[in-house]
């Protein structure tokens, strides 16, 4: 039988890391810029904290749970701020090819973080390409003590960790920011009417640089919670997988709205994971049909936004093109 109880927890951690990638990039592309970078930023910040935690369990400090969190969490920050800071210098200051400076950011990303981790995993002696950050990951990992007395509604609702509520915290602050709020409404305008925004007063390259490094963080997040707590600390090059293309295209099925991001995310994150649950019998064949669940969903939902075609589920306007403000 299909075990919906076991099946929901495993789709919310797995949908997790999609959900902070798709809300960065919302942010991103409500600015008009179009990051084709996240899945390297999405890398760089799991490379950042795995850092910052290997450091500390290898230093002579004592075991604290604040600095345990705290340091590979501020240096997972500030390596995805980098990442965005760099995307914009290329394309907000430079006025580079989005397109061209996303996919180069992703290639560089990933280079970045196989460098580093292939370089701890030596300098940690380990005997496998890999590394394990246990004592880090047991306090990212950390579950609400009374979660399990809850039977079924606990395993459900309150077995994850802090990284869980805080993106679907940050994600629903998203949505009542971008729609309530004058910054928002100012960001909003930049991304669809650059001009416009200039001629009002609004200066729209810091509010760019603004929203796509604050999307980049929030990305690289991402990358962090995928580290920390659903692959339990261990980290391996190029075990990431294709999560940050995910998130981008996510960012169109959720019409670019972070509260939609939720259940879109946890949607897929269930699809990510639905072979596991399917029976498949000795049809290895058929396993591996079902892992093509997800990216099938993705095409069927690009196709049917471009066929059904309506003003409110179109991208900002000026997405992707660079703004010249001798053009005004």
């Amino acid at each position: 039988m299909f075990d919906l109880v076991s099946f929901i927890p495993r789709a919310v951690m797995q949908g997790v890391p999609l959900l902070y990638g798709c809300v960065g990039e919302i942010y991103t592309e409500k600015s008009g810029n179009l990051n084709l970078g996240i899945p390297g930023i999405m890398y760089v910040g799991a490379i950042g904290g795995v850092i910052g935690g290997f450091f500390y369990e290898q230093s002579s400090l004592p075991v604290n749970a604040f600095l345990a969190i705290g340091i590979p969490l501020i240096c997972s920050v500030l390596a995805s701020f980098l990442m965005g800071l760099l995307f914009c210098f290329l394309t907000v200051t430079l006025r580079a090819n989005q397109n061209v400076a996303g996919l180069a950011l992703t290639t560089f990303g990933v280079g970045v973080g196989n460098f580093f981790g292939g370089s701890l995993i030596k300098l940690s002696g380990s005997d496998v390409p890999s590394i394990a950050l246990s004592t880090t990951s047991s306090y990212f990992s950390a579950k609400l003590p009374f979660a399990e007395r809850l039977g079924w509604f606990g395993s459900v609702f309150l077995n994850y960790s802090f990284l869980v509520y805080l993106a679907l915290i940050v994600s629903a602050v998203s949505a009542w920011f971008l729609k309530k709020t004058r910054t928002g409404l100012h960001l909003r305008a930049v991304g669809e009417d650059p001009a416009a925004a200039d001629a009002v007063g609004i200066n729209v390259s810091r509010y760019k640089y603004c929203a796509t490094c604050f999307g980049s963080v929030i990305a690289g997040l991402g990358g962090l919670y995928y580290i920390m707590d659903y692959a339990c600390g261990v980290w391996s090059n190029n075990g990431f997988g294709d999560r940050g293309w995910l998130a981008i295209a996510l960012v169109i099925f959720t019409i670019w709205n972070p509260g939609t991001a939720i259940p879109a995310s946890f949607l897929f994150g269930g699809m990510y994971i639905l072979y596991l649950f399917i029976p498949a019998g000795t049809q290895l064949a058929n396993k591996e049909i079902y892992k093509m669940i997800p990216y099938v969903v993705t095409l069927a939902v690009l196709i049917l936004v471009s066929v059904r075609k309506k003003r409110e589920n179109d991208p900002p306007s000026s997405l992707g093109l660079s703004f010249f403000r001798e053009d005004r």
